[in-house]
């Protein structure tokens, strides 16, 4: 299952690794693809809750659209 998410915030190189930190606390087995630029988090072969990503990404100081 893919889920994207419009994360916004993210500026560099240290933001991507920091994101997907996140989405790996909560899936250690998801794939993980950033288009800053775009604002947009696709997160592949993940059976997680939405929510709980979200939670994991914003608990990182970085905001996600609902």
């Amino acid at each position: 299952m893919t889920q994207i998410l419009e994360v916004r915030g993210m500026t560099c190189g240290h933001c991507e690794r920091a994101v997907t930190r996140a989405v790996r606390a909560v899936d250690p087995q998801a794939e993980v693809r950033i288009d800053r630029t775009a604002h947009r988090v696709e997160i592949a072969n993940t059976q997680a809750d939405p929510l709980a990503l979200a939670a994991a990404i914003r608990a990182e100081g970085y905001e996600v659209a609902e």
